[in-house]
């Protein structure tokens, strides 16, 4: 074999660290890729010195969704169901945040009727509730305790019901239409919605008591896998990973796209309640916080949906769909948004005349947030490496694209 084609091999070795860089009394461990600790697909080599973790390098690439060659080969209105499966736990969010970019191309942002916007609001926070649900139910196994699980799953499970109520599908809908909407809500959705609501509010003061309260879940997540704000910043993290640190930046606030700046909500951020200030507790702890917030953002749009915007017979949510959608001279754009885990953005370069995009590239907030890892992992026990990734929220269909 020549020594390029043993350059070649090396090269392509699937771990990053070899026996020979160890020192004495460490070895290599690999964790995963199985779903029960690693959140998914995720392999982690790990070099540990007794039950020290030296060094973390995270291995991806096991769920490749091949997403962006998928969007330079149709149209865009063609490609909502593959953004369904970046991020299959919050496609609402992410069928929002693509579906405002290409509108943006189109320059037909300003005639989406209101009705059209507040529904997708509305079913982009009920989204986020779900999603923020399983994070923090896994979360919990991930430390020990099962019944938080139980009624996190209970719950979510509402609203997977009402999601499947409006577009006739589970998890992955294909709702938000480049324009509009599939169809207008089902009749009587906003009482039901109301209803739902009304049945939550004691239940998140439960979640209070049972989990962020408890003095194990405590002492295992306070103080661990600190991200100092300067770090989360360098690394591009983003999200409750970059709120947890303290910064109060989210997109719905910062941008203003959609209705949000006519609904009242707060940000909320990690304040070192427990321990320091950017650790596990407090990633958990903001996720907490933003499912009361997305409580307080449904109301204000069901008491809109049923007031000012309430349905009229005469109204269709793809009035304002394009029949054929035909980009007029080049252009780059790149659009953001807020999703349970982050930044999610897009960037668009379109031909003369095309309903394919040239190019298309997702930045994904699991991928970048994922990055920090070895950071935030380096010194930490390996039992701690577990509730340090739980804490990460990582969705591996939008860390591999």
């Amino acid at each position: 074999m020549s020594t390029t084609h043993k350059e070649y091999l090396l090269q392509s070795e699937p771990n990053k660290f070899s026996l020979e860089h160890l020192r004495a009394g460490e070895m290599i461990v690999n964790m995963g890729p199985q779903h029960p600790s690693t959140h998914g697909v995720l392999r982690l080599e790990v070099v540990t010195d007794g039950e020290i973790v030296q060094e973390v390098a995270p291995h991806i690439g096991y769920l490749h969704r091949c997403f962006e060659k998928h969007a330079e080969s149709m149209a865009y209105n063609q490609t909502i169901p593959y953004v369904d499966r970046m991020d299959y736990l919050a496609a609402m969010n992410s069928e929002h945040v693509w579906c405002m970019g290409v509108e943006k191309l189109l320059g037909i942002t300003d005639q989406i009727p209101k009705r059209v916007e507040y529904i997708r609001v509305l079913v982009t926070e009920l989204n986020r509730l779900a999603s923020h649900f399983l994070a923090i139910g896994t979360y919990a196994i991930d430390i020990g305790a099962f019944t938080p699980f139980l009624w996190l799953l209970r719950d979510r499970e509402h609203i997977q019901r009402l999601l499947e109520w409006t577009s006739g599908a589970r998890m992955l809908y294909n709702y938000i239409w480049v324009g509009g909407l599939y169809y207008d809500l089902p009749i009587g959705f906003e009482e039901r919605c109301r209803e739902f609501i009304h049945y939550l509010k004691p239940k998140l003061d439960e979640l209070d008591t049972i989990l962020l309260t408890n003095k194990i879940f405590i002492d295992r997540t306070a103080n661990v896998g600190v991200l100092p704000l300067d770090v989360a910043i360098n690394y591009g993290c983003s999200g409750p990973m970059l709120r947890g640190s303290g910064l109060r930046h989210d997109l719905r606030r910062v941008d203003g796209y959609s209705v949000y700046p006519e609904l009242e909500f707060d940000v909320p951020i990690g304040e070192g309640i427990m321990g320091t200030t950017g650790d596990c507790w407090d990633r958990n702890y903001v996720r907490a916080l933003e499912c009361r917030e997305s409580v307080k953002i449904i109301s204000q749009c069901l008491d809109r949906l049923l007031g000012e915007h309430k349905r009229t017979p005469d109204f269709d949510p793809q009035a304002a769909c394009p029949k054929k959608l035909r980009m007029t001279g080049t252009q780059e754009l790149y659009f953001r948004g807020e999703t349970p885990r982050g930044e999610l953005g897009y960037f668009f370069r379109t031909t003369d005349r095309s309903d394919v995009p040239f190019r298309c590239h997702g930045r994904a907030p699991s991928f970048v947030n994922l990055s920090v890892l070895p950071e935030i992992s380096r010194g930490c026990m390996v039992a701690d490496l577990i509730a340090i990734v739980g804490s990460v929220d990582i969705v591996l269909g939008e860390v591999d694209r």
